[in-house]
Protein backbone atom coordinates (compact mmCIF):
# COMPACT_ATOMS: atom_id res chain seq x y z
CA UNK A 1 0.00 0.00 0.00
CA UNK A 2 1.37 3.22 -0.64
CA UNK A 3 2.87 5.19 2.45
CA UNK A 4 1.24 7.99 4.81
CA UNK A 5 2.37 10.35 1.83
CA UNK A 6 1.27 8.79 -1.31
CA UNK A 7 4.55 7.45 -1.92
CA UNK A 8 4.80 4.52 -4.08
CA UNK A 9 6.10 1.75 -1.90
CA UNK A 10 6.02 -1.71 -4.77
CA UNK A 11 6.14 -1.42 -8.57
CA UNK A 12 5.64 -3.88 -11.10
CA UNK A 13 7.49 -3.21 -14.07
CA UNK A 14 5.61 -4.76 -17.77
CA UNK A 15 8.71 -4.80 -19.92
CA UNK A 16 11.19 -5.01 -17.57
CA UNK A 17 14.81 -4.01 -20.15
CA UNK A 18 12.51 -0.87 -21.55
CA UNK A 19 14.53 2.24 -20.85
CA UNK A 20 11.34 4.34 -19.89
CA UNK A 21 10.51 1.49 -17.41
CA UNK A 22 14.11 1.65 -15.76
CA UNK A 23 14.03 5.14 -15.70
CA UNK A 24 10.83 5.25 -13.65
CA UNK A 25 12.10 2.64 -11.39
CA UNK A 26 15.16 3.98 -10.69
CA UNK A 27 13.39 7.52 -9.79
CA UNK A 28 10.80 5.55 -7.85
CA UNK A 29 13.71 4.35 -6.06
CA UNK A 30 14.92 7.60 -4.97
CA UNK A 31 11.88 8.61 -3.28
CA UNK A 32 10.10 5.79 -1.08
CA UNK A 33 10.06 2.38 -3.58
CA UNK A 34 11.58 -0.73 -1.73
CA UNK A 35 10.38 -3.36 -3.94
CA UNK A 36 9.85 -3.74 -7.46
CA UNK A 37 9.35 -6.59 -9.81
CA UNK A 38 10.63 -6.71 -13.41
CA UNK A 39 8.53 -8.96 -16.03
CA UNK A 40 11.19 -8.89 -19.16
CA UNK A 41 10.72 -11.30 -22.30
CA UNK A 42 14.32 -12.22 -21.36
CA UNK A 43 14.86 -12.22 -17.82
CA UNK A 44 18.53 -12.40 -17.69
CA UNK A 45 18.87 -8.74 -20.13
CA UNK A 46 16.87 -7.55 -17.10
CA UNK A 47 20.24 -8.73 -14.44
CA UNK A 48 21.87 -6.13 -15.03
CA UNK A 49 19.42 -3.26 -14.32
CA UNK A 50 18.09 -5.49 -11.40
CA UNK A 51 21.77 -5.56 -9.80
CA UNK A 52 21.80 -1.74 -10.24
CA UNK A 53 18.30 -1.00 -8.31
CA UNK A 54 19.24 -3.44 -5.53
CA UNK A 55 22.44 -1.30 -5.14
CA UNK A 56 20.18 1.29 -4.17
CA UNK A 57 18.49 -0.33 -1.31
CA UNK A 58 15.55 -1.77 -2.96
CA UNK A 59 14.08 -5.62 -3.20
CA UNK A 60 14.01 -6.30 -6.81
CA UNK A 61 12.54 -9.93 -8.84
CA UNK A 62 13.17 -10.61 -12.07
CA UNK A 63 9.90 -12.36 -13.67
CA UNK A 64 9.27 -13.70 -17.36
CA UNK A 65 6.94 -11.55 -19.76
CA UNK A 66 6.20 -12.42 -22.82
CA UNK A 67 3.50 -9.80 -23.77
CA UNK A 68 2.20 -12.20 -26.84
CA UNK A 69 2.14 -14.67 -24.92
CA UNK A 70 -1.73 -14.52 -23.46
CA UNK A 71 -2.05 -17.21 -21.56
CA UNK A 72 0.70 -16.44 -19.31
CA UNK A 73 -0.62 -13.30 -18.08
CA UNK A 74 -3.50 -14.05 -15.65
CA UNK A 75 -1.02 -16.26 -14.22
CA UNK A 76 2.07 -14.14 -13.89
CA UNK A 77 -0.11 -11.21 -12.48
CA UNK A 78 -1.52 -13.66 -9.50
CA UNK A 79 2.13 -14.93 -8.63
CA UNK A 80 3.39 -11.64 -8.56
CA UNK A 81 0.32 -10.35 -5.96
CA UNK A 82 1.22 -13.51 -3.78
CA UNK A 83 4.67 -11.97 -2.97
CA UNK A 84 4.73 -9.81 -0.45
CA UNK A 85 2.77 -7.07 0.26
CA UNK A 86 1.20 -5.32 -2.21
CA UNK A 87 1.31 -3.92 -5.91
CA UNK A 88 0.85 -0.04 -5.24
CA UNK A 89 1.85 0.60 -8.81
CA UNK A 90 2.15 -1.51 -12.35
CA UNK A 91 3.68 -0.01 -15.19
CA UNK A 92 2.93 -1.19 -18.93
CA UNK A 93 6.07 0.09 -20.20
CA UNK A 94 6.52 -2.65 -23.37
CA UNK A 95 5.83 -2.23 -26.79
CA UNK A 96 7.71 -2.09 -30.35
CA UNK A 97 7.88 0.46 -32.85
CA UNK A 98 9.25 -1.37 -35.77
CA UNK A 99 9.94 -0.56 -38.87
CA UNK A 100 6.71 1.30 -40.83
CA UNK A 101 7.67 0.99 -44.44
CA UNK A 102 7.62 -2.69 -43.18
CA UNK A 103 4.94 -2.71 -41.61
CA UNK A 104 2.88 -1.06 -44.12
CA UNK A 105 3.18 -3.57 -46.98
CA UNK A 106 3.81 -6.91 -44.72
CA UNK A 107 -0.14 -7.58 -43.13
CA UNK A 108 1.66 -10.50 -40.80
CA UNK A 109 4.58 -8.30 -39.23
CA UNK A 110 1.91 -5.34 -39.01
CA UNK A 111 -0.77 -7.95 -36.54
CA UNK A 112 2.56 -8.85 -34.91
CA UNK A 113 2.94 -4.98 -33.65
CA UNK A 114 -0.68 -4.39 -32.77
CA UNK A 115 -0.67 -7.74 -31.04
CA UNK A 116 2.38 -6.85 -29.12
CA UNK A 117 1.39 -2.87 -28.78
CA UNK A 118 -2.41 -3.04 -28.11
CA UNK A 119 -4.08 -7.00 -27.41
CA UNK A 120 -0.61 -8.09 -25.02
CA UNK A 121 -1.82 -5.04 -22.85
CA UNK A 122 -5.46 -5.74 -22.91
CA UNK A 123 -4.72 -9.14 -22.03
CA UNK A 124 -2.48 -8.36 -19.06
CA UNK A 125 -4.39 -5.35 -17.43
CA UNK A 126 -7.71 -6.94 -17.29
CA UNK A 127 -6.18 -9.29 -14.53
CA UNK A 128 -3.63 -6.39 -13.47
CA UNK A 129 -7.10 -4.59 -12.48
CA UNK A 130 -8.77 -7.20 -11.00
CA UNK A 131 -6.54 -8.08 -8.23
CA UNK A 132 -5.83 -4.35 -7.43
CA UNK A 133 -9.60 -4.13 -7.16
CA UNK A 134 -9.51 -7.26 -4.90
CA UNK A 135 -6.83 -5.09 -2.49
CA UNK A 136 -8.67 -2.00 -3.06
CA UNK A 137 -5.83 -0.21 -4.29
CA UNK A 138 -3.37 0.61 -6.64
CA UNK A 139 -2.37 2.54 -10.26
CA UNK A 140 -1.87 1.00 -13.30
CA UNK A 141 0.27 3.19 -15.78
CA UNK A 142 0.25 3.00 -19.33
CA UNK A 143 2.62 4.26 -21.80
CA UNK A 144 0.81 5.39 -24.73
CA UNK A 145 2.07 8.03 -27.34
CA UNK A 146 1.53 10.85 -28.97
CA UNK A 147 0.99 9.02 -32.47
CA UNK A 148 -1.94 7.41 -31.19
CA UNK A 149 -3.75 11.19 -31.26
CA UNK A 150 -4.35 11.06 -35.07
CA UNK A 151 -3.12 8.30 -37.14
CA UNK A 152 -0.40 9.56 -39.57
CA UNK A 153 0.60 8.10 -42.86
CA UNK A 154 4.05 7.72 -41.31
CA UNK A 155 3.51 5.13 -38.52
CA UNK A 156 -0.44 4.03 -38.69
CA UNK A 157 0.05 0.96 -37.76
CA UNK A 158 1.94 1.65 -34.70
CA UNK A 159 -0.15 4.98 -34.14
CA UNK A 160 -3.46 2.72 -34.74
CA UNK A 161 -1.60 0.38 -31.73
CA UNK A 162 -1.52 3.21 -29.21
CA UNK A 163 -4.52 4.56 -30.09
CA UNK A 164 -6.58 1.62 -29.23
CA UNK A 165 -4.32 1.17 -26.11
CA UNK A 166 -5.27 4.97 -25.13
CA UNK A 167 -9.07 4.41 -25.49
CA UNK A 168 -8.79 0.70 -24.03
CA UNK A 169 -7.05 2.77 -20.86
CA UNK A 170 -9.81 5.67 -20.19
CA UNK A 171 -12.52 2.91 -20.50
CA UNK A 172 -10.49 1.13 -17.80
CA UNK A 173 -10.02 4.21 -15.94
CA UNK A 174 -13.63 4.99 -16.27
CA UNK A 175 -14.48 1.87 -14.79
CA UNK A 176 -12.30 1.66 -11.95
CA UNK A 177 -13.40 4.68 -10.40
CA UNK A 178 -14.48 4.69 -6.90
CA UNK A 179 -12.97 1.19 -6.68
CA UNK A 180 -9.20 2.70 -5.05
CA UNK A 181 -7.61 1.86 -8.17
CA UNK A 182 -6.75 4.47 -10.52
CA UNK A 183 -5.63 4.15 -13.98
CA UNK A 184 -2.63 6.82 -15.70
CA UNK A 185 -2.34 7.18 -19.29
CA UNK A 186 1.08 8.84 -20.40
CA UNK A 187 1.57 10.68 -23.62
CA UNK A 188 5.22 10.57 -24.60
CA UNK A 189 6.19 12.36 -28.01
CA UNK A 190 9.39 11.02 -29.82
CA UNK A 191 11.39 9.76 -26.84
CA UNK A 192 15.91 9.00 -27.38
CA UNK A 193 15.72 5.91 -26.66
CA UNK A 194 17.11 1.85 -28.50
CA UNK A 195 13.55 1.85 -29.96
CA UNK A 196 14.06 5.07 -31.80
CA UNK A 197 17.92 4.91 -32.66
CA UNK A 198 18.49 5.55 -36.18
CA UNK A 199 15.84 8.17 -36.31
CA UNK A 200 16.02 11.71 -36.77
CA UNK A 201 14.96 14.05 -33.55
CA UNK A 202 11.90 15.96 -34.23
CA UNK A 203 10.82 19.25 -32.07
CA UNK A 204 10.03 18.41 -28.65
CA UNK A 205 12.10 14.89 -28.39
CA UNK A 206 12.80 14.27 -24.96
CA UNK A 207 14.54 11.02 -23.22
CA UNK A 208 14.02 8.24 -20.84
CA UNK A 209 14.40 10.01 -17.51
CA UNK A 210 12.30 13.28 -18.24
CA UNK A 211 9.28 10.35 -18.94
CA UNK A 212 10.11 9.16 -15.51
CA UNK A 213 10.38 12.39 -13.90
CA UNK A 214 6.20 12.79 -15.23
CA UNK A 215 5.31 9.57 -14.51
CA UNK A 216 6.30 10.18 -10.88
CA UNK A 217 4.77 13.57 -10.78
CA UNK A 218 1.66 12.35 -11.90
CA UNK A 219 1.85 9.73 -9.49
CA UNK A 220 2.19 12.18 -7.02
CA UNK A 221 -0.40 14.42 -8.52
CA UNK A 222 -2.97 11.27 -9.34
CA UNK A 223 -3.00 12.67 -12.31
CA UNK A 224 -5.84 11.09 -15.36
CA UNK A 225 -3.15 12.16 -18.22
CA UNK A 226 0.38 12.95 -18.64
CA UNK A 227 2.30 14.57 -21.61
CA UNK A 228 5.78 14.68 -22.42
CA UNK A 229 6.67 17.46 -22.86
CA UNK A 230 3.72 19.05 -22.00
CA UNK A 231 3.64 21.41 -25.14
CA UNK A 232 2.59 18.23 -26.78
CA UNK A 233 -0.91 18.11 -25.93
CA UNK A 234 -1.55 21.73 -27.57
CA UNK A 235 0.49 20.34 -30.64
CA UNK A 236 -1.80 17.00 -30.56
CA UNK A 237 -5.13 19.03 -30.37
CA UNK A 238 -3.95 21.39 -33.45
CA UNK A 239 -3.41 18.21 -35.57
CA UNK A 240 -5.81 16.30 -34.37
CA UNK A 241 -8.35 19.05 -35.54
CA UNK A 242 -6.32 19.95 -39.10
CA UNK A 243 -9.18 19.23 -41.81
CA UNK A 244 -7.47 16.16 -43.23
CA UNK A 245 -7.29 17.56 -46.90
CA UNK A 246 -4.88 19.92 -45.28
CA UNK A 247 -3.12 16.83 -42.78
CA UNK A 248 -2.52 14.85 -45.68
CA UNK A 249 -0.49 17.12 -46.91
CA UNK A 250 2.24 17.52 -44.24
CA UNK A 251 5.06 15.45 -44.23
CA UNK A 252 4.24 13.38 -40.80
Amino acid sequence: MRDAVGGVQSLLVLGGTSEIGLATARNLTRGRTRRIVLAARDPSAAEGAADELRGLGTEVEVVPFDARDFSSHAPLVDRVFEGPGDIDCALVAFGVLGDQEHLARDGIAAVDAVETNYVGAVSVCIPLAERMREQGHGVIVVLSSVAGERARKSNFVYGSSKAGLDAFAQGLGDRLHGSGVHVMVVRPGFVRTKMTAGLDDVPLSTGPDAVAEAIADGLRRNAHTVWVPTPLRFVMSALRHLPRPLFRRLNV
